[in-house]
């Protein structure tokens, strides 16, 4: 009995989605970004939308950057601030949240951040025409980022703080337990978000920005995705960057010459 109760929680009961993720759906005030909604299986996906100063002056946006955020946090907290992240760039951000956090239909599951991630591409494409698309992911949401670089024609990524979650839950978390937690969670990830068979099938120019005192993901979990990387990447060191900690500073000014290279390598192809 003990021992069919253990495979029933482990296999039948989303263990990994109620260790991992944490979603939220309280209001929060997003300043002046703009909410849409696209269809996605039987609901929706709530993309928070923002334009660069220089984008709104010209009335038109030269490079769309398609952003997945980190656990516990929401496409409405952050779309408007990093519209001007960008110095004079006309940039449009579009923030997904993914299915179950804020407005979009759940529940959450990580079996469900990779179409999202793909549906929120696809959406995007329309609205893009022939403009780049650059994905830019942190933390969890790289893996989403990473999904969608090895299936569909961007432009460039952006890797902030990578995660490789089924190396992260066998070789950090697997000894306490003697594998017998980690070991069936780890088997459940969903394929879309290994992130390091993603890297490796990604050829489209990469920026990684790697916080020197990741206190939540180990450094040494970020270097295994980069060195997987197969195509063109540049590596931005955060010294004395925490997990969570802003871009900003020399490493902002970094971040934005790096897309400058990115879309200067860049050549796009029509899906």
């Amino acid at each position: 009995m003990l021992g069919l109760a253990y495979l029933v929680v482990m296999f039948f009961g989303h263990l990994p989605d109620h260790l991992i993720l944490f979603p939220t759906r309280a209001p929060i005030d997003a300043g002046g970004a703009v909410r849409k909604k696209i269809q996605f299986e039987n609901g929706e996906l709530e993309i928070w939308t923002a334009q660069s100063r220089q984008a709104r002056r010209q009335g038109r946006t030269d490079v769309f950057i398609l952003r997945f955020y980190g656990n516990a946090d929401r496409a409405d907290r952050w779309a408007a601030l990093e519209a001007e992240m960008w110095n004079d760039r006309a940039v449009e951000i579009w923030g997904m949240n993914y299915p179950g956090f804020g407005g979009s239909t759940g529940p959450a599951r990580l079996a469900q951040i990779g179409p999202a991630a793909l549906a929120a591409f696809d959406a995007l494409t329309r609205e893009a025409a022939d403009r780049p698309i650059v994905a830019y992911g942190a933390s969890i949401g790289a893996t989403a980022a990473l999904h969608v670089a090895a299936q569909r024609p961007i432009a460039g990524l952006v890797l902030h703080n990578p995660v490789p979650l089924r190396e992260i839950i066998l070789r950090q978390f697997g000894w306490w337990n003697l594998w017998l937690l980690a070991g069936p969670v780890a088997m459940q990830m969903p394929r879309d978000l290994d992130s390091i068979a993603n890297a490796r099938a990604s050829r489209t120019p990469a920026i990684f920005l790697l916080a020197e005192r990741d206190e939540i993901v180990a450094p040494r979990f970020h270097r295994l995705v980069v060195q997987a990387y197969a195509g063109e990447k540049r590596i931005i060191e955060l010294r004395g960057a925490y997990h969570n900690d802003p871009i900003e500073g020399t490493a902002l000014a970094d971040l934005n010459d790096a897309l400058g290279w990115v879309l200067t390598k860049s050549s796009p192809r029509v899906p």
